[in-house]
């Protein structure tokens, strides 16, 4: 049997090899690429779309699309399809305009500035109804990506798939290794297409890697987003650590939930109250499994707003700016502004206030706030008839949250015999107080981080205990939100307390029915406290939620000072000891005071900083070839440097440094030319022509001894320090 038919055996296995062989060749590396375009701005839209809902829906679309596509290029030309696909986005756009409120719909101003915003580093996730626009949006660049692709049309694919990652990286919705794979994607699309149509070499897979690695590291370097948020991209992460108050206060529309963290004592503004308040500068209500955002656009403020249902206390506080602030706290809930700062006052979708610009030392302001009159009686009769868009907006958590997490609220529920809102807020509350130490030295969870502190971690401090105690209660569909801003600070006189970047906090508002939002701190107050006495030595207090006294109050109850204050506090509350779950035994008050001092070390780069670096190294690698710098680098190492061996191989070596030497400064030796008649035509010195005889010697009269290899080794070594330079 000839080697050219074989047997059906050795038939069949090259039939079944043959299709993984095109995948490798240049067009399916183009497709490959296309597809991995693809997956860079679709994998934003899925966990876009896993925060608020079931993903499966958008995978359908995605599915189909893909299929439309691939039938579409079998039968339909480009300019055809062309017009399919713009048709597909203004479509879906149009039918995701048409489903929002009526109201949003009417302040097209306000449309214009979210749009505006989007492209200047807001996230996509603060629209709303946002699984709507994740599926309206989807199928006109997965169609033109892919069927472009399959048209050979790798150019046009490019942009098409680069257009719709770059939006995403616009708006931060995108991870670095992920952007960093949609890049490859785009660059073998077009590399691996040109490849395919006009042939090629290795020269230009080094081209595409040297471009590829350039992309990187201006990434690495420069913010995209003008006026953004985006910071550098540090390879090895970061030896420093950032403020609470950082993170908190200064996050705008998103906060990211961090790592370890510290303290600033550095004092940031005074007020002037008749009753003590958690001075609040913002809310977030969209959870999405390692952060917050705040979804709906601000407003002007435009005069006086409404407080909150049902009996309300008026409070009024004098704000003094003592350094730059950009945030305007405020006590719940603010309903109007000094006219001094009224046309710089914007309002968010959730009743916060917001400056134009940062306050400068000095600046001030007055607020006036209604707080709800509330005791444990009104908040156990209020009830769980929640508002549709309430419950809706405060009770959605994403899908990938673990069961588990649900399964512990109630386990806890059931410990405490918690049958109402109130009760459960209570039970969870003083489960975490109890059940979790506080401490600012933790490492940040790879996973949902609700999930991880619940059942993974031991100490947190607040963003951890606010963040897991509004998920806990919303998987038993209480309607909560993550608030930060500042605690009440340090009672400097009557009605005055001084507040420090070190009273920065985060907290819980719970939602109830003819009252309103209703805040809970589940953050250890003691610990808390005590680290921040590791910062500046004074007084101040600490709020309590709820007034337990029958009377209708907004007065929180009194606290100890701070250098007295119980280590252990208790949750306020009369009814707390009839809710209260059981500890399972041990201490679960922690601190960050084992710092062990010393030089701080970077940390180690993670795997998408890994996979960065070697991308960046493949380039370099490849550009480095094709400069001819290896080379380059080899060559400058051999002249310079020789290691010895034995005599022969030393004086030959010798010799063949020197006529490297004399070749690059005069001119190289010519076929047939003996080497006494090179040494004449260039007119060498003495030293060259002593490493020539030596070489001769050795070569046919067969005296190679030590002192002979020492000598043509020493030689030339003088020779090549004389005429080389130090990069030569």
């Amino acid at each position: 049997m000839s080697a050219e038919t074989g047997g059906p055996a050795e038939r069949a296995v090259d039939a079944a090899r043959r299709p993984w062989a095109a995948l490798f060749e240049p067009r399916g590396l183009a497709l490959l690429s296309a597809g991995l375009m693809l997956f860079s701005f679709t994998f934003p839209l899925y966990g876009i779309i896993d925060v608020v809902g079931d993903p499966s829906t958008f995978l359908l679309v995605v599915a189909v699309t893909l299929v439309l596509a691939t039938g579409l290029s079998r039968v339909v030309g480009a300019w055809t399809a062309l017009p399919v696909g713009l048709g597909l986005l203004v479509l879906g756009l149009w039918m995701y305009a048409s489903a929002l409120p009526a109201d949003v719909v009417a302040q097209q101003d306000r449309i214009l500035g979210d749009v505006v915003s989007l492209f200047m580093g807001l996230s996509v996730l603060r629209l709303q109804m946002i699984e709507l626009f994740a599926l309206a949006y989807t199928p006109a660049p997965v169609f033109l990506t892919w069927y472009l692709a399959l048209r050979r049309r790798y150019v046009g694919a490019a942009l098409v798939g680069g257009a719709a990652l770059t939006f995403f990286v616009l708006t931060g919705d995108v991870d670095t290794l992920v952007a960093l794979l949609g890049a490859l994607g785009a660059v073998g699309t077009v590399g691996f297409g040109r490849l395919e149509r006009f042939g090629g070499a290795d020269r230009a897979v080094e081209t595409m890697a040297v471009v590829l690695a350039a992309m990187v590291v201006v990434t690495m370097l420069v913010s995209v987003v003008p006026g953004g948020t985006g910071t550098p991209f540090g390879l090895f992460g970061t030896s420093g650590t950032e403020t609470i108050e950082g993170s908190l206060i200064n996050s705008d529309q998103r906060v990211s939930i961090q790592g370890s963290i510290s303290l600033s004592e550095e004092v940031r503004f005074t007020v002037e109250s008749p009753r003590e308040a958690y001075w609040r500068t913002g809310a977030y209500d969209r959870y999405t499994g390692d952060g917050w955002v705040r979804t709906g656009s601000t407003l002007d403020y435009r005069g006086e707003m409404s407080g909150p249902r049902g009996e309300s206390r008026i409070v009024e506080q004098e704000v003094t700016i003592e350094s730059e602030l950009d945030a305007m706290p405020a006590a719940w809930k603010p309903v109007s502004v000094s006219e001094n700062v009224a046309g710089d006052t914007s309002v968010t979708s959730l009743g916060g206030l917001q400056p134009a610009a940062a306050f400068a030392p000095g600046d001030s302001y007055t607020v006036v706030s209604r707080q709800p009159v509330v005791w444990p009686g009104r908040l156990q009769r209020a009830g769980d008839d929640y508002p549709g868009r309430i419950e809706s907006r405060y009770t959605n958590l994403p899908a990938s949250t673990p069961d588990r997490v649900a399964t512990r609220t109630r386990q806890i529920q059931d410990g405490a015999g918690a049958d109402t809102a109130y009760e459960t807020a209570r039970a969870v509350e003083s489960y975490l107080e109890r059940e979790k130490g506080y401490s600012l030295a933790v490492d940040r969870p790879d996973g949902e981080v609700a999930d991880s502190f619940l059942f993974e971690m031991d100490e947190g401090y607040c963003t951890y205990f606010a963040t897991t105690m509004v998920t806990m209660l919303r998987t038993q569909d209480i309607p909560a939100r993550f608030v930060v801003g500042y605690t009440t600070g340090e009672q400097v006189d009557s009605g005055t307390y001084q507040v420090r970047g070190l009273d920065s906090h985060a907290w819980v508002e719970v939602y109830f029915p003819d009252v309103g939002w209703v805040q809970f701190d589940p953050t250890p107050a003691g610990p808390r406290q005590d680290a921040e006495q590791e910062r500046i030595e004074g007084g101040g207090g600490d709020l309590g939620n709820v007034d337990d006294d029958p009377e209708p109050t907004t007065e929180p109850p009194s606290t100890p000072d701070r250098t007295t204050r119980n280590p252990t506090p208790e949750t306020p509350g009369s009814t707390v000891e009839t809710i209260r779950t059981p500890t399972t035994g041990g201490d679960a008050v922690r601190t960050a005071n084992d710092e062990s001092g010393g030089i701080p070390l970077p940390e180690p780069p993670s795997r998408e900083e890994a996979a960065l670096i070697l991308v960046v190294l493949a380039g370099a690698a490849a550009g480095a070839r094709r400069l001819g710098l290896h080379e380059r680098a080899y060559r400058a190492v051999w002249v310079r440097w020789q290691p010895r061996a034995d005599p022969a191989s030393d004086v030959q070596r010798a010799f063949e440094r020197v006529e490297y030497v004399l070749a690059r400064e005069e001119r190289p030796r010519r076929d047939g030319e003996t080497p006494r008649q090179y040494l004449a035509a260039i007119d060498a010195d003495e030293t060259v022509e002593r490493v020539y005889r030596l070489h001769e010697r050795a070569r046919y009269a067969g005296e190679v001894t030590g002192s002979v290899a020492d000598d043509a080794v020493a030689a030339a070594d003088e020779i090549v320090r004389e005429r080389t330079g130090p990069l030569s």
